[in-house]
């Protein structure tokens, strides 16, 4: 094992490209996060807000894992975090879809469709075209906006499709104003949420995953330790090229104790 990763007490987990590509599970991921746990322990982490934890729960017990739904961490739960540190009983329009609104409805925030203090932009993948005018007059009448994450596509079996930072770029075109924050990767709010929920120090929590720009500049941005795995779409060429300095490489999350 990298002398770095003998201090963790967490590894936090991408999915698509790190223990699976699509519907295919990565040779070894399932025996490699079991002694994870064993040693300390995994959480499956996602910037995708359109999806609640259940939802990767199912799908990763299928895989064979052992996991349950506190052992998923989404955009959508960093982004509730944040509301209660910062926005505390706060009337709140959301722009998302029925499992972004329960997942905040269980979270005990105070939902609004009219006089909102303030709006909320996540992956909405249902929205019609009067429900993004009512979210873009209530930000031209002043109400300010934060969004759960900000990539800008989400991959698909057969390519991509247009992802929260696409939303962002037509707001910020039809407005003129641009998002208070952004609470998923590589930004802060996620990562001081993360270190809320398990009470550790930077030092002691690893990020595993597979894309420079969001997991390894996630673990750069907040001082985790920077695990690349070559299982997905990033190499370390592309690391280089984007001057980071990566703390572990691995062929595979398989080798991450090897």
């Amino acid at each position: 094992m990298d002398e770095k990763l003998k201090n963790v007490k967490c590894f936090l987990l991408d999915m698509d490209g790190t223990v699976y590509l699509g519907d295919n599970l990565i040779d070894g991921a399932v025996d490699a996060v079991k002694r994870m746990n064993e040693r300390c322990r995994a959480l499956f982490l996602t910037n995708n807000s359109s999806a609640a934890p259940s939802d990767y729960v199912c799908k990763l017990r299928k895989m064979g894992f052992t996991v349950k739904d506190d052992d998923v961490f989404t955009s959508g739960n960093a982004t509730i975090e944040y509301l209660h540190a910062h926005y505390p009983r706060k009337r709140v329009f959301l722009f998302g879809n029925d499992k972004l609104f329960a997942q905040f409805k269980a979270g005990g925030i105070n939902l609004t469709e009219e006089d909102p203090d303030l709006a909320v932009v996540g992956f909405d993948t249902t929205f019609n075209y009067d429900r993004l005018t009512k979210l873009c007059d209530f930000i031209r009448e002043g109400v300010p906006y934060i969004t759960t994450h900000g990539d800008i596509n989400c991959p698909t079996a057969h390519g991509y499709k247009p992802d929260v930072g696409s939303f962002i770029a037509l707001i910020e075109k039809s407005t003129g104003v641009s998002p208070l924050l952004i609470c998923g990767k590589p930004f802060s709010p996620i990562a001081e949420s993360i270190q809320r929920v398990l009470g550790l120090n930077k030092h002691e929590i690893a990020m595993v995953g597979d894309r420079i720009s969001t997991d390894m500049q996630f673990a750069i941005n907040n001082g985790f330790v920077s695990v690349l795995v070559l299982t997905g779409e990033g190499t370390v060429e592309e690391a280089e090229k984007a001057g980071q300095k990566i703390d572990v490489v691995l062929k595979s999350i398989a080798d991450w104790d090897k």
